[in-house]
């Protein structure tokens, strides 16, 4: 799968000019928009225009000069409002490398948190009087370096002089840590040059010129995130309209609303956002979606019920039907890979055995979403064990090959397999661990190879096993089921760990309803089932199921089957 190259203009020209040309073309023009939710009435707008936003990033790019040297890493940890904003822009600004992190709440995130501190080291910590506190806190963690600066982003004064520095486009710009789904987390390393081409690719595709708005609440820290809600609004000069993840999980219709609210609004956000938003389209009430440019369906297997579900849900209300877009993208890509275009969302059923040895036959069967077409970079699929190319309609690992691949792992001198493999004679290919096939000239994501369930030579997707799972009984939390591979004396075999919605009045019944779907489904007894309460299931900074972890706290390291005490 190939595609038009990025123009050369794009890889030459670092996001940081694109800032100080929006500030002096677009005066008065809103930049970055934060709303803020009060009870039920209408969200508080804290707005900043470009020439102020330049001055504010102008001023922390003063102070983080003072107090670190190029090269140093420079970390975020920082609520979702305006001082993110400020602190990014203002990191790449100085010319140090940014590592943006979530702030320090819950034993989970603040463990990961730890983790990435460790991996980058950075020189100064920027957050905000508010949580400064909490932050310097994390300096008593063991084996977290001491840095030179914590700096609070909303006591900085601006500053109208501080030039930019200047930007090797081959630089690192940030460390995008990866959410750890399947192994500890780690620091994709994003170049200015990569920074610029991801823009681009957002932007081209959709069709966004500065008249879009650029909105949703996806966190700043996650790839999909920091890319859609600050990057492209900059190299665009389109205003950007956010709030938290949590005023989200409050109402998921405050989402759709923004999308009534700003006409050619674009948006991305993960599949089980769109079944919360669908589960509750009754209470949105008179609004028009008819404007919406598009909204992107990504960072996690996108479902064929989903997709339904979302576009009955809100068609009443005018969304148009391509605007659906289920995406592809990872961390390792900067974050874009595959989208559908104008036509939206492509569902194909698919010869349910056909798929399990490898190859993709368009049958009456089990329906699969397209992840639509590239967009200035080459996608391949590959054989994972000859490392040649397949043909169109065979599973392979999808590798990526484009100026939006990072350049490795923070720490790592070694490309190595991952970010350096060769193919057809040329090397710089990014092997994603993914797995998919392309059919009609599109990609279709079928599973991940850590993921890949082995069971009598037949191969198994848990995303499929998790879906049986969650429709064998109502007690079943949806998308909080993690499925995964274990091993005994009789071979390889499949567990299955889910969440309860509401605690089941026979518990015993859930477990046989299970048994017996997944058995009627995939020919396949379940080695181990658990139910568990709600927050059990452990998950990424993203919000996805974390099967690896799932697995090590159920079965242990080994997978040999200690009993699992959450």
């Amino acid at each position: 799968m190939t595609s038009e190259a990025v123009p050369e203009q794009v890889l030459t020209t670092p996001l940081t000019a694109h800032l100080i040309r929006n500030a002096a073309s677009a005066e008065h023009a809103p930049a970055f928009t934060c709303l803020v939710f009060l009870g039920r009435t209408d969200p508080v707008e804290h707005t900043l225009t470009w020439p102020e936003l330049l001055g504010r990033v102008r001023g922390v790019a003063r102070e983080l000069r003072s107090q670190t040297e190029p090269g140093d890493r420079v970390a975020i940890i920082a609520r979702q409002d305006l001082d993110y904003v400020i602190a990014f822009l203002g990191t790449l600004y100085a010319g140090r490398v940014a590592v943006p992190l979530s702030v320090p709440t819950g034993r989970t995130l603040r463990a990961r948190l730890a983790s990435s501190l460790i991996d980058s080291a950075p020189t100064a910590w920027l957050t905000s009087t508010n949580l400064i506190d909490n932050v310097r806190s994390l300096m008593v963690e063991p084996g977290i370096p001491a840095p030179r600066a914590v700096l609070a982003v909303d006591e900085i004064a601006s500053d109208a002089d501080e030039p930019p520095a200047p930007i090797a486009m081959d630089a690192p710009a940030y460390l995008q840590y990866t959410s750890g789904s399947t192994r500890r987390p780690a620091g994709a390393v994003i170049s200015h040059r990569a920074l610029s081409a991801s823009c681009w690719q957002t932007t081209h595709v959709y069709h966004a010129d500065a008249s879009a708005h650029l909105v949703g609440w996806v966190p700043f820290f996650h790839d999909m995130g920091l890319i859609l809600l600050i990057g492209t609004p900059v190299f665009l000069g389109a205003r950007s309209v956010f709030f938290t993840p949590m005023e989200f999980v409050r109402d998921p219709l405050r989402w759709i609303r923004l999308l009534a609210d700003y006409p050619g609004a674009i948006t991305a956000a993960p599949n089980f956002a769109f079944d919360s938003a669908a589960a509750a389209a009754s209470g949105l009430g008179d609004v028009d979606l008819s404007r919406t440019n598009s909204v992107l369906n990504g960072s996690e297997p996108v479902r064929a019920e989903t997709v339904d579900a979302f576009d009955r849900a809100f068609a009443p209300f005018g969304l148009p039907r391509g605007a659906h877009k289920p995406c592809y993208g990872l961390a390792e890509a900067t974050v874009f890979v595959t989208t559908a275009r104008d036509e939206g969302a492509t569902v194909t059923t698919f010869n349910p055995d056909e798929l399990r040895q490898g190859r993709a036959v368009a049958a009456s069967g089990e329906s699969l979403v397209s992840s639509g077409a590239t967009c200035g970079q080459e996608v391949a699929i590959v054989d994972k064990e000859t490392c040649k190319r397949l043909t169109e309609g065979h599973i392979g690992e999808i590798w990526v090959h484009g100026p939006n691949v990072a350049d490795g792992y923070w720490g790592h001198h070694d490309r190595g397999e991952t970010f350096d493999a060769r193919l057809d004679g040329r090397s710089g290919w990014l092997r994603t661990g993914d797995l998919g096939f392309v059919h009609a000239g599109q990609l279709y994501v079928s599973g991940r190879l850590k993921d890949l369930i082995i069971v009598d030579g037949r191969n198994h997707y848990p995303q499929d096993i998790e879906a049986t799972v969650e429709a064998a009984h109502e007690s079943i939390r949806p998308g909080r089921v993690a499925a995964f591979a274990v091993s005994g004396q009789t071979g390889e075999g499949v567990a299955v760990v889910a969440e309860y919605r509401r605690e089941p009045g026979d518990e015993e019944a859930v477990v046989r309803a299970v048994r017996r779907a997944v058995s009627a489904a995939h020919d396949l007894p379940l080695r181990g089932f658990r139910l568990v309460r709600p927050g059990a299931v452990p998950r990424t900074s993203s919000g996805k199921v974390s099967r690896s972890a799932a697995r090590d706290r159920w079965f242990g390291g080994d997978g040999q089957g200690r009993e699992w005490t959450a």
